[in-house]
Parts: C-alpha cells; sequence; structure tokens
C-alpha cells in the first residue's frame, strides 16, 4: 500500500536555540508535505555556528538501541538523509544503519559535513574524512560544500579553479559510489560577486549549474536548509536541475529576507519568512545545462 506521504529518516544533530541541523530539516521537508522521523545524534543548547558557552549531549550510545527499535515495528523509509557525524563510530552507525532500512531501495542522501573556507571544523580529522569517503559509497546523492569536495577528493582549496576542473572533482565524486554530486558554494573565476552550485549525474552523464549573486553575509545551518530542500523537491518528483532551481532560490531568498534585519547572524537565516515560498511552484528557473 503506498503511503500518503513520503517518509524521511532524518540523521542530525539537533539544537534548542538556533537555525540549524534538525531545527531546519523538520520545518522545511514538513511543509513541503514529507514526514520526518527524526534520528537525533546529539542534543545541544545551541549550534556550534558562533556559539561557544553551549550545553553538549552525546547520543552515540544510545542510537543503536533507538534504530533497533524502529527495525523491530517495521518502519521503512522513501529517503534516508544524513547530516552532520561527530565520529568515526556514528558513521559506523548509520553505515549500518543504511544497509538495515534499505530493502525498499530508498533513496539516500549524505551532506558530508566536514568544514568550509578551506579548513576543516575544529571536531573533524583525516580519520573522519576517510570514514566520510566510505560512508558516500553507499549514497545515491550527496552534497559538499567546495571545501568538502576538496577534502573528499584530496584536492588543494584553490579559490581560482576553472570550472573545467570542477567537472572532473563531480566525476571523480561520483566513482566513489554516488549517482549524484552537488557541491555547493562553488567559487566563480571570472567574478568574485557569484556563486554557484554545480552537480553532475552519472547515470545521464549530464552537468548542471545555478548561479546567484554573492550576498556578502554567513548564516550558519544555510548547507542544511538546501539540502533539505533537495531532499523534498526529489521526492515530490522534480527533476534533478528543478531542485537544484529550488534550493538556490530558497536559500537566496531566505538570506535576502534576512539581509536587511539587524540580529545576530548566528542565529541562522529568518527561516519563519521564507518557509511559504516552498508551496509555490516553479515560476522561473535558472539552471544550466553545461557542455
Amino acid at each position: 500500500m503506498k503511503r500518503p506521504v513520503s517518509r524521511v529518516a532524518a540523521i542530525h544533530d539537533l539544537s534548542g536555540f538556533g537555525r540549524s541541523s534538525l531545527a531546519v530539516v523538520i520545518p522545511i521537508l514538513s511543509t513541503m508535505g514529507i514526514q520526518v522521523c527524526s534520528l537525533p545524534t546529539a542534543v545541544l543548547s545551541t549550534h556550534t555556528g558562533g556559539f561557544t558557552d553551549y550545553s553538549f549531549v552525546d547520543l552515540t550510545d544510545s542510537m543503536e538501541e533507538y534504530i533497533e527499535s524502529w527495525y523491530k515495528i517495521g518502519i521503512d523509509f522513501d529517503c534516508i538523509y544524513s547530516g552532520f557525524l561527530g565520529s568515526p563510530r556514528q558513521i559506523n552507525i548509520i553505515s549500518n544503519f543504511i544497509d538495515k532500512f534499505s530493502t525498499n531501495n530508498p533513496v539516500v542522501v549524505i551532506d558530508p559535513v566536514m568544514g568550509d573556507n578551506g579548513k576543516l571544523y575544529q571536531t573533524m580529522n583525516d580519520e573522519m574524512v576517510r570514514e566520510m569517503r566510505n560512508l558516500i559509497r553507499k549514497a545515491d546523492i550527496i552534497t559538499p560544500n567546495f571545501t568538502e569536495a576538496a577534502y573528499l577528493l584530496d584536492k588543494p582549496y584553490n579559490l581560482q579553479i576553472p570550472v573545467k576542473e570542477i567537472k572532473e572533482w563531480l566525476k571523480k565524486l561520483t566513482e566513489l559510489g554516488p549517482k549524484i554530486a552537488i557541491i555547493t558554494s562553488a567559487p566563480s573565476c571570472d567574478s568574485d560577486k557569484r556563486t554557484s552550485v554545480i552537480a553532475y549525474n552519472r547515470e545521464d552523464d549530464r552537468f548542471w549549474k545555478v548561479s546567484c549573486v554573492y550576498i556578502p553575509a554567513h548564516y550558519p545551518g544555510t548547507g542544511d536548509a538546501f539540502t533539505s530542500v533537495i531532499v523534498g523537491s526529489i521526492l515530490q518528483g522534480d527533476s534533478l536541475p528543478i531542485a537544484l532551481d529550488r534550493g538556490v532560490q530558497f536559500i537566496t531568498a531566505a538570506i535576502r529576507a534576512s539581509y536587511g534585519f539587524e540580529y545576530p547572524n548566528r542565529e541562522g537565516v529568518l527561516l519563519e519568512k521564507v518557509l511559504g515560498n516552498l508551496k509555490m511552484p516553479v515560476l522561473s528557473s535558472s539552471y544550466e545545462l553545461m557542455e
């Protein structure tokens, strides 16, 4: 029997304050008509993007029992969506989770959250990078930012990289296992005022690109929000380029809606002001099919 709505297993941490991880995954996917089943990896008082004095509860020791409970009652999923993972043990647990819940062939989306601006986050190290390379072998879609793509491929972080080389990176990422690789925050050699999302689909050997004006502001959680829109869009039946377009348009609208207000950027974008955009049809598309 077909489910009335699609169901996603969302594997992320949960922050009580700040718009990132499950705090954005749940409202975005729920607004898009997707049931979210949360598998929290940790609970924090605030997210770590700009906050330092926060409480942290590691849920690694309870994750396997949590997963086994789902398995015993026969829950299955249309998509398994993994974000920030805090240790090699968590990566191993999620790898086993994907195997255990793969009987109905869910779409596996992995956002390999490891770093930004050319550097790994403080909680990451070379072992985590190696384990993440193993995990993405089980993915259908991965969404690394430019920094994370460089680490996954052991390539230098070079903002002057030509588009031709980014396309080579995308192909190499899919050779690691995923059918689709999406690199966010891809630099533009011909302009420092634009940034791009570039994707490659190994099954039809096509590249897609969506560009937008670079807004000089940093908000934690935008990567989580972007990938969540991709997940919701794909489960709604959209094509890859339309999903990319919706993701970029949503994040751009969220940043623009937030940029004019005076409040601490570390709280994240004002998601509440733009959630309604997700219910609107795609009125115009800016994606490009790359040669």
